[in-house]
């Protein structure tokens, strides 16, 4: 049977269970068994199958998931958000939106030792939201900002975004995180940038506080970002300087934050299961979409697809650039119905190949697909981040958030052309390393 045509029916095979309701990855290792059995016949097809999930769960690089959530969930535990937005609603207040702003600026933050983008929004929406509320903030502006804001937490590192990319493409995670750093600060100043011009053309959408703030008190609330911007430099400069690998930094940021909440005696019982139980959930879940892509990929490889795509969109007499776009599209109508892992575990098996055989940058495209993701965290009608938000809030609406996060998404695909124009802004730090 033609290799082509199998692997073009398990790709309509994976979109047919996928609309009966199947869970994407047991989609993909359904579709990738079947086609291997069909292609090289079954007596081959189980050990392929039970040797991939194995090795996923076993190799190296995979702890780093749950340490990583971990991290963000003692980070939660001991107070750390609340002192990150005391200390930045301080020093922010004063400029246009300065709520809304020093929001975006404490989910930054805290993106920085959380790699969930979900974990962020809600962390954040519960701190942020009310205070707001409380200086009578349009509701589209202040949820608008949170919602794009909580999509730092898959740019900024520890990014779970690229763990993932890096654990599909075989590229380095360390070097995909420090990637990360320089577009996230870049994509956290455009977020509130939005903020001051909205802030300023509609003052009314963020009233300005007649509270007085001394020197004294901003200075005091430094104390509260001492804490993550030497956690961030620990994990991320060990990384960058090869003093350890990313499993070892998740394992030095976990240790130093259960050090941290247990110093604070603000770690009970109940929050440190939880924190595992997190973690057990991510990673498994993690652990399935990587197993179910990697046999669909083996699946793929089988079928000769992606290397006739490859050879098929070089041989067009078009300028990459235009193939890049392309992809960058279909990306942006992915996440209008597909969670951010699943977009990445479906579509990169295909498109990375493609990209390769036009010369991009690994590295820099894990950057671009990751904002990518990260706008599929705030598109209708499924963005998880704008559900997180109206979740948080109780009272506000859907639409609500949706029509208020419309801007800070241009604000994202603003910041994804300057990568485009400029890819050193992704690709200097890891190239020092």
């Amino acid at each position: 049977m033609d290799p082509i045509l199998v692997g073009s029916g398990g790709i309509i095979l994976v979109f047919i269970l996928l609309s009966l309701g199947m869970p994407i990855a047991f989609a993909l290792m359904f579709s990738g068994f079947t086609g291997i059995g069909v292609l090289s016949g079954f007596d081959a097809a189980f050990p392929v199958a039970a040797r991939t999930v194995y090795d996923e769960a076993a190799t190296y690089p995979y702890m780093v998931i749950p340490l990583f959530i971990v991290m963000g969930s003692f980070a939660g535990a001991s107070g750390m958000t609340q002192a990150i937005y005391r200390c930045l609603d301080k020093w922010l207040r004063l400029l246009p939106g300065g709520l809304a702003v020093a929001s975006i600026a404490a989910c930054a933050a805290f993106a920085a030792v959380s790699g969930s983008s979900v974990a962020t929004a809600a962390t954040l929406g519960n701190i942020a939201l009310p205070e707001m509320k409380r200086y009578n903030y349009s509701d589209y502006l202040s949820t608008g900002a949170l919602a794009a804001g909580g999509t730092l937490g898959f740019l900024i590192p520890p990014s779970l975004g690229f763990i993932v990319f890096g654990m599909l493409t075989e590229q380095s995670i360390g070097k995909l995180l420090v990637a990360g750093i320089i577009p996230g600060i870049l994509l956290a100043t455009a977020l509130c940038t939005v903020v001051i011009i909205w802030a300023t053309l509609h003052p009314e959408a963020a009233p300005q506080s007649d509270e007085v703030i001394t020197w004294k008190e901003r200075f005091i609330a430094l104390r509260g970002i001492i804490e993550p911007l030497v956690l961030f430099f620990i994990v991320m400069f060990g990384i960058y300087g090869g003093l350890f690998t990313p499993t070892e930094a998740g394992a030095v940021g976990a240790t130093l934050l259960f050090i941290s909440v247990v110093i604070k005696r603000k770690l009970t019982w109940k929050k440190l299961v939880a924190a595992l139980k997190e973690a057990l959930v991510t990673s498994v879940m993690v652990l399935f979409l990587v197993s179910g892509a990697s046999i669909f990929t083996y699946f793929l490889a089988l079928s000769t697809i992606p290397i006739q795509a490859a050879t098929w969109v070089t041989s067009l007499d078009v300028a990459p650039i235009v193939i890049l776009l392309s992809i960058i599209f279909i990306y942006i109508i992915l996440g209008c119905f597909l969670d951010s892992i699943s977009m990445m575990v479906l579509t990169l098996p295909v498109v990375f190949p493609v990209m390769n055989a036009l010369h991009y940058d690994p590295v820099w495209f894990g950057v671009i697909a990751v904002l990518m993701m990260e706008a599929g965290l705030i598109t209708p009608p499924l963005g998880l981040n704008i559900f997180t938000i109206a979740g948080v809030s109780r009272d506000i609406r859907v639409e609500t958030v949706f029509k208020g996060v419309l801007p800070f998404l241009l604000a994202l695909f603003v910041v994804v052309g300057i990568l485009i124009a400029f890819p050193q802004v992704a690709t200097f730090l890891p190239s020092h390393m």
